[in-house]
């Protein structure tokens, strides 16, 4: 764990630790509560506005001879 905290790669860590692939080294390493604030600390809105769709006429007069 402290590896993980001091930002060692998991893939680096699971080939230390003798396993084959990063996927079993889960179950022994888990991020705590620090290390996701500090994540969610990194990441921001995206400047794109989300716009809803608006099916076109066409479409919509598709759907209603069904």
């Amino acid at each position: 764990m402290h590896l993980l905290q001091a930002g060692v790669d998991i893939s680096v860590i699971a080939l230390w630790l003798g396993h084959e692939s990063p996927v079993p080294t889960h179950q022994y390493v888990e991020a705590d509560l620090a290390m996701k604030e500090r994540a969610l600390a990194r990441i921001h809105e995206p400047d794109a506005r989300i716009q809803r769709y608006r099916a076109p006429d066409s479409l919509i007069d598709f759907l209603k001879t069904l």
